[in-house]
């Protein structure tokens, strides 16, 4: 007896179990996940400091030096890179694949505690670290673009508004903001005027920085009652930086308007994005580690008409690229694929049945039990 027999005997059976094979592989695809490259997770950690004003070099030799010798100290590293550049400085662990990520960031928190000792200390921060993935690519980037709005304000925007929102949707793992810095006001000190009135920077530097401190007031009080106090001593915008007073020379005040040029500007200047050719502030969105593609960048385009609305209309949001174009295609070429060998296994089947049912009607259908002219047959 063949193996296909039993099911050419009992049709409706071999129905029932057909459908519920093809039901099964109905639910099954739409739980396959969608992804440009296989999923690889490489317990990675990028840790960056900051330093305004410091050049390179001294990047490098005062604070990275540090982290570098406590970076070395902990198991499990294979690959340690690190950049420097004006300000800044970004360090890239990478461990080995069976390295637990949680416990790696454990071990790098520890390590950047001990050397807070060794780094400069007018450090605004401590040297902050993230789980990255190197093989992970962005899906989605928007563009801002406005002609009537400064790329700060533009900037702030989406720092303010889109990458809070678009970190809430489900699959997305992290926004970025780029091509851009929030508002600061610069002040470009003239060091031959400060030289003439006998100043020095460091007597500069406590000027500004009480000027835009917000502390406690305080209260008044009586046997009865308690008023508290409150006033912002924060300054935001050049016009109110330039009369502060620096110091007494001569029986005559000196500002810092006197000494310096102040004008409203963004942290860091050498921070740009462009997009079709104009400047542009780039909000860049990555997926968490075995989210669908596809379904992440669908749920960020239906929040976009939302977002859009809660901005000023003189902004153009934009999507500059969209990792799901080449993916999307790739998936159509597989479903048309899926259904032309489903098809095709049908068609199979079904020639296979006609003809096993033209071999068996040529066949004698009965078996003779006497030798009487009358022949019962069982079937």
């Amino acid at each position: 007896m063949s193996i296909s027999a039993p099911f050419i005997r009992r049709p409706v059976a071999t129905t029932l179990l057909t459908i519920a094979v093809g039901l099964a592989g109905a639910v099954a695809y739409s739980f396959l996940p969608v992804s440009p490259l296989p999923q690889v997770d490489f317990p990675t950690i990028n840790v960056q400091a900051r330093l305004p004003g410091a050049s390179p070099e001294t990047m490098a030799s005062s604070v990275a030096t540090p982290l570098e010798r406590q970076f070395g100290r902990i198991a499990g590293i294979t690959e340690m890179t690190s950049s420097s550049s004006l300000g800044s400085t970004s360090i890239v662990l990478q461990f080995d694949l069976n390295r637990n990520i949680d416990a790696a960031a454990r071990d790098v928190q520890a390590a950047i505690n001990a050397a807070r000792g060794q780094l400069p200390t007018n450090l605004p921060s401590n040297p902050s670290y993230r789980k990255v993935n190197p093989a992970d690519a962005p899906i989605l980037i928007l563009a801002l673009i406005s002609d009537l709005m400064d790329k700060p304000q533009i900037y702030d925007i989406a720092s303010s508004v889109l990458q809070q929102k678009l970190s809430q949707v489900k699959g997305v793992g992290q926004v970025n903001v780029g091509g851009g810095a929030l508002p600061a006001v610069r002040v470009d000190v003239n060091p031959t005027v400060l030289n003439h009135y006998g100043i020095g920077l460091e007597d500069l530097r406590p000027v500004l920085s009480s000027a835009n401190a917000n502390r406690p007031k305080g209260a008044l009080a009586d046997q009865n009652h308690t008023w508290s106090l409150g006033a912002t001593d924060q300054l935001f915008k050049a016009q109110e930086y330039r009369p502060l007073l620096i110091t007494y020379r001569n029986g005559a005040a000196v500002r810092l308007e006197d000494v310096a040029t102040v004008t409203d500007s963004v942290e860091d200047i050498r921070t740009g994005g462009l997009a079709n050719g104009k400047p542009a502030v780039l909000v860049i969105v990555f997926r968490q580690p075995g989210a669908n593609i596809i379904d992440t960048v669908d749920r960020v385009l239906e929040l976009l008409p939302s977002l859009r609305a809660s901005f000023p209309p003189t902004v153009n949001l934009s999507v500059v690229l969209n990792a799901t174009t080449t993916i999307r295609a790739s998936v159509r070429d597989i479903q048309i694929t899926l259904l032309i060998s489903i098809t095709l296994v049908i068609l199979v089947v079904f020639v296979f049945l006609a003809a096993s049912d033209r071999r068996s009607s040529r066949a004698s259908p009965c078996r003779s039990l006497s030798s009487a002219p009358s022949a019962a047959c069982i079937y």
